[in-house]
């Protein structure tokens, strides 16, 4: 009887051991994709606000301003002229605001999805580990312990997590 406990018990730990990697795959995946979905609606928001820009500065060449304003009669048309200038000036700094605003918002977003990817390799790299043996004849999948690799292969592969450290911190 005690021996179906300690059984039990152990089938338990080492199903928690392969489901909660699965669901935190799953949630760095969705995390990701939440992430894409957000970076596609920057985009098409930049992309529209660049064409209101180009709008805007076609629209405050004083020929335009001047031909916005034909229809209207003044007796001062002067002041019309730089009421309407003004007006887009306005309009051209509160669009620029805003595409700097969604700039910083899209490097911000880039930055998180490119850890979210990370967070989903790592945690695929733990199922790849932790379920299964290896294939022999695909080196990609062999897995090494510590002993097995020579301390020049080690070296190696922590210049390359620095590189990969100092390019994530350049691009932020």
């Amino acid at each position: 009887m005690l021996c179906r406990i300690y059984v039990l018990v152990g089938v338990l730990i080492v199903s928690c051991f392969v489901v909660i990697p699965g669901v935190a795959q799953e949630s760095a995946q969705e995390r990701a994709a939440n992430l894409r979905a957000q970076l596609t609606e920057i985009q098409t928001k930049q992309a529209e606000l660049q064409t209101r820009l180009q709008q805007v500065e076609e629209d405050i060449k004083p020929e335009n301003i001047e031909h916005s304003l034909a229809g209207i009669g003044s007796t001062h048309p002067e002041d019309l002229r730089e009421a309407r200038r003004r007006q887009l000036d306005i309009e051209k700094k509160g669009v620029q605001s805003h595409l700097d605003v969604l700039a910083a918002s899209r490097t911000r977003l880039e930055t998180a999805i490119a850890a979210a990817d990370a967070e989903v390799y790592r945690t695929n790299a733990v199922i790849g580990t932790g379920t299964g043996s290896p294939q022999t004849n695909n080196p990609s999948t062999v897995i090494r312990n510590r002993s097995t690799v020579g301390s020049a292969t080690r070296r190696r592969h922590q210049v390359k997590k620095r590189r990969l450290a100092r390019r994530t911190k350049a691009t932020e």
